[in-house]
Protein backbone atom coordinates (compact mmCIF):
# COMPACT_ATOMS: atom_id res chain seq x y z
CA UNK A 1 0.00 0.00 0.00
CA UNK A 2 1.28 3.64 -1.14
CA UNK A 3 1.95 5.63 1.80
CA UNK A 4 0.85 9.32 1.66
CA UNK A 5 2.46 12.07 3.51
CA UNK A 6 -0.37 14.08 5.72
CA UNK A 7 -0.65 17.41 3.97
CA UNK A 8 -2.15 15.33 0.80
CA UNK A 9 -3.97 13.45 3.25
CA UNK A 10 -5.70 16.90 4.88
CA UNK A 11 -6.33 17.89 1.54
CA UNK A 12 -7.79 14.58 -0.31
CA UNK A 13 -10.06 15.38 3.42
CA UNK A 14 -11.21 18.45 2.68
CA UNK A 15 -11.61 17.88 -0.81
CA UNK A 16 -14.13 14.99 -0.23
CA UNK A 17 -15.40 17.03 2.73
CA UNK A 18 -16.80 19.83 0.41
CA UNK A 19 -18.51 17.50 -1.78
CA UNK A 20 -20.56 16.30 1.11
CA UNK A 21 -24.72 17.60 1.35
CA UNK A 22 -25.26 18.64 4.61
CA UNK A 23 -29.13 18.34 5.58
CA UNK A 24 -30.41 22.24 5.83
CA UNK A 25 -31.42 22.36 9.80
CA UNK A 26 -35.13 21.94 9.41
CA UNK A 27 -34.39 18.61 8.02
CA UNK A 28 -31.93 18.10 11.30
CA UNK A 29 -34.53 18.84 13.14
CA UNK A 30 -37.48 17.06 11.55
CA UNK A 31 -35.35 13.48 11.08
CA UNK A 32 -33.90 14.47 15.08
CA UNK A 33 -38.20 14.75 15.94
CA UNK A 34 -39.17 11.30 14.24
CA UNK A 35 -36.55 9.33 16.19
CA UNK A 36 -37.97 10.81 19.13
CA UNK A 37 -41.40 9.78 18.28
CA UNK A 38 -40.30 6.43 17.28
CA UNK A 39 -38.44 6.08 20.58
CA UNK A 40 -41.43 6.83 22.59
CA UNK A 41 -43.45 4.57 20.54
CA UNK A 42 -41.27 1.85 21.16
CA UNK A 43 -41.25 2.41 24.62
CA UNK A 44 -45.22 2.59 25.22
CA UNK A 45 -45.15 -0.64 23.01
CA UNK A 46 -42.52 -3.08 24.76
CA UNK A 47 -43.97 -1.04 28.30
CA UNK A 48 -47.46 -2.67 27.25
CA UNK A 49 -46.01 -6.02 26.29
CA UNK A 50 -43.89 -5.90 29.07
CA UNK A 51 -47.28 -5.33 31.40
CA UNK A 52 -49.54 -8.09 29.29
CA UNK A 53 -46.97 -10.96 29.21
CA UNK A 54 -46.34 -9.94 33.10
CA UNK A 55 -49.90 -10.71 33.94
CA UNK A 56 -50.17 -13.54 31.91
CA UNK A 57 -47.12 -14.95 33.46
CA UNK A 58 -48.84 -14.55 37.20
CA UNK A 59 -52.53 -15.68 36.27
CA UNK A 60 -50.42 -18.93 34.88
CA UNK A 61 -48.56 -19.15 37.75
CA UNK A 62 -51.22 -18.37 40.42
CA UNK A 63 -53.51 -21.44 38.79
CA UNK A 64 -50.99 -23.61 38.95
CA UNK A 65 -49.97 -23.38 42.94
Amino acid sequence: MAKSNPFTFLQQVRSETAKVTWPTRRETMISTLMVFLMVAFAALFFFVADQVLGYAVGLIMSASV
